[in-house]
C-alpha cells in the first residue's frame, strides 16, 4: 500500500551525550532512591542543536513521560502498535529486517524506517522532509492510516482516562489536565535526548581509548572522506540535504521530496541519512531495497540511474577498487555506537 502525503517514518560518558548525574553517599536500603537528574549536552565536536530546549525544559519526570508514550500502543486505534514497534533500540530505532515497516492490522507503507538519534540536529523529518518540527513530528504517524490509525483527540482521550498518565503528566508538567501539546513536547524530549555519539570512530576523533583505528579502518575513514563525506558530513554523518542518489529513474512509486515540494526539480530526492550506526539499521535506501553495506555500495559503484535529478556527483558512479569498498565498509562499522544500543535508559520501561 502507498503512502503520499502521511508518512510512515517517525525519525554517555565523558565528553558523549546524555549524561546521568549520580548522586553522593552510600545508598540508603530502606528508602526508594530518587532517580538521577538527566541533561541535555552536546558532545564534543557537535554543532548547536537546531532544537530548542528552552521551550522544553529537560527534567527526569518529562523525559520519563516520553519514554513511557513512545513505547506505549495506546498512541494507535486499537492499542496494538507504539512507536517502538517500528523503531526498536538495537538496530538504532530502525525496523531491523523490515524493508519497510508494518502499521495497524499488519498493514505496509512504502518507506523503509530509519534510525532515530541525534534529532535534535535535524531541521526536518522523515525521507521527504514533510514535517519541519520535532513536536509535530509524531502526528503523522498517529493519524496514518497503516501506521497507527488514531486521533490526536482520542489518544488524549485515553490518556485522560488512566490514572497513571495523570500522575505521569502531574509530575512532568505540574497540571494533570492532559494536552496533546503535552504529549508531543515530552514525546519531543525523549526523542531529542536519543543522541549517539560514543562510537568507536568518536573515541578515535576525541583521542580516547578504545578509539584506536586499524590500518584498513583508517584507510577506509580517508577513503570515506574523498568518495562520500560530501553527503554524509562528519560529525552528525548528513548534510540533512535532499538527493536524489540514482535508485530510480521514472519515480512512479515514490516521487520523494517532490510530494512536498510539488517541484518536478525534487522528483526523486530523499533525505540524506546519518550513517551512525549503519551497520545495524539494515535494510537500506528508503525504499529497503538494499539489504548489505556491501549491495549499498555496489549500488554506488555500478548501479546508479541516471536522470534529470540525479546528484551530479553521481553521473557516471563512484569508483572504487574490491578492496577499497572493503576499506570503507570496515570504516562504517566503526561508527556503530554499543553503548547507545543498549543504554538502559532508552529501554521500554513498561
Amino acid at each position: 500500500m502507498k503512502v503520499n502525503n502521511l508518512k510512515l517514518i517517525l525519525f554517555i560518558c565523558g565528553t558523549s551525550v546524555l549524561s546521568i548525574l549520580s548522586g553522593c553517599g552510600e545508598p540508603d536500603n530502606e528508602e526508594t532512591q530518587p532517580q538521577a537528574p538527566i541533561v541535555f549536552q552536546i558532545p564534543n565536536g557537535f554543532p548547536n542543536p537546531v532544537y530548542d530546549f528552552n521551550n522544553n525544559e529537560v527534567n527526569r519526570s518529562r523525559f520519563e513521560l516520553g519514554r513511557k508514550l513512545f513505547y506505549d500502543p495506546i498512541l494507535s486505534r486499537d492499542n496494538s502498535i507504539s512507536c517502538g514497534s517500528c523503531h526498536q533500540q538495537a538496530g538504532a530505532f530502525s525496523h531491523i529486517d523490515h524493508r519497510v515497516s508494518h502499521g495497524i492490522d499488519n498493514l505496509n507503507g512504502n518507506r523503509n524506517s530509519p534510525g532515530l538519534f541525534n534529532l535534535a540536529w535535524h531541521n526536518s523529518f522523515f525521507w521527504d522532509g514533510g514535517v519541519n518540527h520535532i513536536e509535530v513530528q509524531p502526528i503523522s504517524p498517529i493519524v496514518n492510516p497503516v501506521e497507527m490509525d488514531e486521533t490526536l483527540a482520542n489518544v488524549v482521550n485515553k490518556l485522560r482516562a488512566s490514572n497513571n498518565y495523570r500522575n505521569l503528566f502531574l509530575e512532568a508538567y505540574g497540571s494533570d489536565s492532559i494536552t496533546s501539546q503535552m504529549m508531543l513536547k515530552a514525546l519531543a524530549q525523549f526523542m531529542s535526548l536519543l543522541v549517539s555519539a560514543d562510537s568507536k570512530y568518536d573515541k578515535h576523533v576525541r583521542g580516547e581509548s578504545g578509539g584506536q583505528l586499524t590500518a584498513q579502518e583508517l584507510n577506509g575513514l580517508n577513503l570515506f572522506r574523498q568518495k562520500c563525506a560530501s553527503c554524509h558530513t562528519e560529525p552528525l554523518f548528513t548534510d540533512m540535504s535532499f538527493r536524489n542518489n540514482g535508485l530510480d529513474s521514472t519515480f512512479q512509486d515514490d516521487p520523494g521530496r517532490a510530494l512536498i515540494t510539488q517541484s518536478a526539480a525534487d522528483s526523486g530526492k530523499f533525505k540524506v541519512p546519518s550513517l551512525r550506526n549503519i551497520e545495524v539499521t539494515y535494510p537500506y535506501m528508503h525504499d529497503g531495497s538494499l539489504n548489505t553495506l556491501d549491495k549499498v555500495l555496489d549500488h554506488y559503484i555500478n548501479g546508479v540511474k541516471t536522470s534529470t535529478t540525479l546528484d551530479p556527483a553521481l553521473f557516471g558512479g563512484i569508483s572504487l577498487t574490491t578492496q577499497e569498498k572493503a576499506d570503507i565498509i570496515s570504516f562504517l562499522r566503526t561508527l556503530t555506537d554499543h553503548k547507545f544500543l543498549t543504554n538502559s535508559e532508552f529501554a521500554d520501561p513498561n
